[in-house]
């Protein structure tokens, strides 16, 4: 089927320059990343990183860890998706972010099936928690969008012009198992609070690939703690 899960990653972060590589229970993040998506199995991972000298790392990170590595451009994701799907001859894409060491390890799977039952162009899951989640993308989709979008957050932020776009693009929104569907909690590292927070998750769980439900409780927990 030809599918492909491309995790997005760079080191010039905004907020925390250079997070893709720090440690989360002993493991760079993205490292933490590229093994929760490998695990459910339903796609090989190709990391999209950019051809800027300072991202040379991640590129080695990840030929190291035996998965695909595509660069190209840093601020055009759009472009670097198109071109990543057409290197490794995709026609379905799972989009992941380095961002998220906490992404729901079966997501990918879902998220794929939805795109074969459907036959929409996007699909993406309902009520995850922030930075559990992946996006699925048609390669031909992408494309599209990327001939059409003008806007440079569209060509930034990937998927945007794709679904704000119901008239040329059908985006379908589908539910998750109640365990998990939990859009209050924040499972994402944007800035150095949240990497503290994600290391504390990560400690109380001592697991090495912890669901999102184990980390969801450990959330609830470190939150009545801070209450009491």
């Amino acid at each position: 089927m030809r599918a492909g899960i491309i995790l997005q990653v760079r080191m010039d972060s905004r907020r925390l320059p250079g997070k893709a590589l720090e440690l989360i229970g002993g493991r760079p993040m993205v490292d933490r990343c590229i093994r929760r998506l490998q695990h459910g199995g339903a796609a090989p991972v190709i990391l999209a990183t950019t051809t800027r000298d300072d991202d040379e790392v991640l590129a080695v990170l990840g030929r190291c860890s035996g998965i695909g590595v595509f660069r190209g451009a840093a601020n055009d994701v759009l472009d670097r998706f198109v071109r990543c799907a057409a290197a490794y001859d995709l026609r379905y894409v799972i989009r992941a972010t380095a961002d998220n060491p906490a992404v729901d390890l079966d997501a990918p799977r879902r998220v794929l099936d939805a795109l074969h039952r459907t036959g929409a162009d996007y699909v993406r899951e309902e009520a995850l928690p922030y930075g559990a989640a992946v996006e699925g993308i048609t390669a031909a989709a992408l494309t599209r969008a990327a001939a059409l979008a003008r806007e440079a957050a569209d060509r930034e932020h990937v998927t945007t012009f794709i679904r704000r776009r119901t008239d040329l693009f059908r985006a379908v929104s589908v539910a998750v198992p109640k365990p998990v569907a939990r859009p209050d909690v924040r499972l994402t590292v944007d800035t150095w609070e949240d990497l503290q927070h994600m290391r504390q998750l990560y400690a109380t769980v001592n697991s090495e690939m912890p669901t999102v439900a184990e980390l969801i409780g450990a959330w609830d927990n470190s939150r009545k703690r801070a209450v009491a």
